[in-house]
């Protein structure tokens, strides 16, 4: 891994009100950088301005408003004169069973971890193209590879939102650009929290499934949130920036056990696959 050094660095975050979107708000402004940071309520970040002065730029932004999308990239840069990082990092969990789940609820979390995203970057890319450099993050999850049940539609998000990040990071290195998909673990932010999960109404048929789930998942080890920030920061001082970054020990060894039953499994058909070429 190589780095490069620090210039103050210009960065576009969305989410900068809580969880991680604050933690690495606050770690790039601390070191010095410039920020431009969004949130749905300009109230939630109203105290950076007290705190960091002019090296922060607040912004009113909902992701799932592509033209205050539009605005807010443009707005901010306007006034730093150019975007290093642009960091998306806006995203809630919707919790329940593939059953449970009515339409109109995926179709919202979708419009906020997939489409919002996507509206950020088509707004950024022809700033980023234009001044030649450029590097765009995603905040996914370590459920980019795999998945839990009864959130299994915010894994499907993350999945889809993973594939988005991969092809744009082919199509956009020509022009001299980078893209990282941040794939943290379990984290202690405020992501269990009622504004970042929307529950699915209840099925009794269910119940008994899910208040096991519910159980586990509060035995599980949860890393703290301010460790993160040092990741981040080696990230985007990176003269070579990985795709991929994940965040948290367990990781690894719980990908590498998923794809390892994938290989097993695809593997063991194989034959049948290839009597299927014809």
């Amino acid at each position: 891994m190589t780095t490069t050094e620090n210039k103050n660095k210009v960065w576009f975050i969305t989410g900068s009100s809580r969880g991680f979107g604050r933690v690495w708000t606050e770690a790039a402004l601390k070191r010095g950088d410039k920020v431009a940071a969004t949130a749905r309520k300009l109230s939630s970040i109203a105290d950076l301005n007290e705190k960091y002065g002019e090296n922060v730029l607040t912004l009113e932004m909902d992701v799932t408003n592509p033209e205050q999308i539009k605005t807010a990239v443009n707005t901010a840069f306007e006034h730093f004169g150019r975007l290093d990082i642009v960091f998306n990092n806006a995203g809630y969990s919707l919790v329940g069973t593939i059953e449970e789940s009515p339409i109109e609820d995926i179709e919202a979390l979708y419009k906020t971890n997939v489409l919002g995203p996507v509206s950020v970057i088509q707004a950024a890319l022809p700033l980023l193209r234009k001044q030649g450099f450029g590097h765009i993050i995603g905040t996914s999850s370590n459920l980019g590879h795999q998945t839990y049940p009864v959130i299994g539609y915010y894994c499907s998000s993350k999945w889809a939102f993973e594939a988005i990040h991969e092809s744009l990071a082919m199509e956009v290195k020509p022009f001299g650009l980078n893209v990282t998909i941040i794939e943290p673990g379990a984290y202690a932010t405020e992501f269990g929290s009622p504004d970042s999960f929307k529950l699915a109404p209840s099925m009794d048929v269910y119940s008994d499934y899910k208040n096991h789930f519910f159980q586990s998942m509060q035995n599980y080890e949860r890393g703290n949130p301010d460790a993160t920030s040092n990741a981040i920061l080696k990230l985007v001082d990176a003269e070579n920036p990985p795709l991929r970054l994940f965040l948290g020990d367990k990781n690894l060894l719980e990908i590498q056990k998923v794809y390892s039953e994938r290989m097993k499994t695809w593997e063991e058909w194989n034959d049948v696959a290839i009597a299927a070429q014809g």
